[in-house]
């Protein structure tokens, strides 16, 4: 029931998704983490048509993604030829991260993001299923696990 604008600044609603099984990242193009992007692209290719990544861009974590879109866009294309769904700069205390980390509102998980690239995986039915924290790359077994299930 999620709306949030793409980089672009055109709104998303994330039920467009539905039936797919997502893996969103928190991510930041300043950061120790930051070389996860190709492994995401890469995850993002293997798996287009049974996973789609959503990467939601913050500054919540050390002021490292202190970027504009148009600065964000250009750095994830030019650097990890990112084609995967981009969206604008939000924060960790937007609604859908208070959903995936309540789990009044979630039903199971209380794992807020500690840092950047933490993940949050979500099934077909749009049930949230795993949280990965940051340190988890993208190409583990535990995700590629849930991506072939």
């Amino acid at each position: 029931d999620f709306t949030l604008n793409n980089i672009d600044g055109k709104p998303v609603k994330l039920s467009e998704y539905k039936g797919k099984k997502l893996l969103l990242v928190n991510v930041a193009s300043k950061c120790g983490y930051t070389p996860q992007y190709e492994e995401l692209q890469k995850l993002y290719e293997i798996y287009k048509g049974k996973l789609t990544i959503l990467a939601f861009p913050a500054n919540n974590f050390g002021g490292q993604e202190p970027g504009t879109s148009e600065d964000i866009k250009s750095f994830c294309s030019e650097n990890y030829g990112v084609t995967f769904p981009i969206f604008e700069k939000i924060s960790d205390k937007h609604p859908l991260y208070r959903w995936l980390s309540d789990k009044k509102l979630n039903g199971w998980n209380n794992e807020e993001p500690s840092w950047n690239f933490c993940k949050y995986f979500i099934n077909e039915k749009g049930e949230l299923v795993k949280f990965f924290p940051s340190k988890v790359k993208p190409m583990d077994k535990e995700i590629i696990e849930l991506i072939e299930a």
